[in-house]
C-alpha cells in the first residue's frame, strides 16, 4: 500500500533537498490518495502533513493481520500435511495387500526333467 508513495523531507512537502540525510516523510497528498485518515489538514482543508503515528499504528494492524492469515495458514497446511499422511499410509496399506495376493496366486514352479 504504501510502497508506491514517495519520500520527502520530513515536513510532508515535498521538494527538492540537498541534504536528505536528515529525515525522510511521506508525501502528504499522496498518502491522502491511499487512506486520508492518515494526513491533518490544515484550516483551508488542504493535506498539510502526514500523521505518522497514526501511520504506525496502521501498519502494526496491517502487520497483526498478515500475521494471523500466515498462522492460519500454517495450521491449515498442517492439518492437509497430516491428512496426506495418512492417505498415503492407506494407500500403501493396499498395494502390499494387492501385492500379497498376486503373489498368492503365482503358480508354484514347475520342474522339468530331462530324461535323455
Amino acid at each position: 500500500m504504501l510502497s508506491s508513495i514517495g519520500d520527502s523531507p520530513g515536513d510532508g512537502v515535498a521538494r527538492p533537498s540537498v541534504n536528505r540525510r536528515n529525515s525522510h516523510g511521506l508525501v502528504a497528498e499522496e498518502v491522502q490518495t491511499v487512506n486520508p485518515d492518515l494526513v491533518a489538514r490544515d484550516r483551508d482543508g488542504k493535506p498539510f502533513t502526514v500523521r505518522y503515528d497514526a501511520v504506525n499504528a496502521m501498519l502494526l494492524n496491517e502487520f497483526l493481520k498478515e500475521h494471523c492469515k500466515v498462522e492460519q495458514l500454517t495450521k491449515d497446511f498442517e492439518s492437509q500435511l497430516v491428512e496426506q499422511q495418512k492417505q498415503i499410509e492407506a494407500l500403501t496399506a493396499g498395494l502390499q495387500k494387492v501385492s500379497d495376493q498376486l503373489e498368492l496366486c503365482k503358480p508354484a514352479p514347475q520342474i522339468v526333467v530331462d530324461k535323455q
